[in-house]
């Protein structure tokens, strides 16, 4: 049978990365942060965090936006992450 809507197979949360874009001293980051580690350990997912005064890139394309929060490197949330929609987007 074929996937609805083009998707495809759902995948293990333990196969996805979320990634938190945020800069030092940012309060909403540290917020997402924990929200983003508490789900992880729940699901198995992997996270990490990328620092925006680090990358240009990532300060020109973000820096309006952060904290901003990618689930395998598509863009998921940014400001503030909802646990539960978090959850979701990983499959668990």
């Amino acid at each position: 049978m074929a996937p609805l809507f083009g998707r495809g197979p759902r995948k293990n949360p333990a196969d996805r990365l979320v990634t938190l874009i945020g800069k030092p001293g940012c309060h909403l980051c540290d917020t997402a942060q924990e929200v983003i580690e508490k789900v992880c350990a729940e699901t198995g997912a992997s996270w990490e965090k990328k620092d925006i005064t680090q990358d240009a890139e990532l300060h020109h394309k973000y820096w309006e936006q952060i904290p901003v929060v990618l689930v395998d490197g598509a863009q998921h949330d940014f400001w503030r992450v909802d646990p539960q929609r978090l959850r979701k987007a990983l499959g668990a």
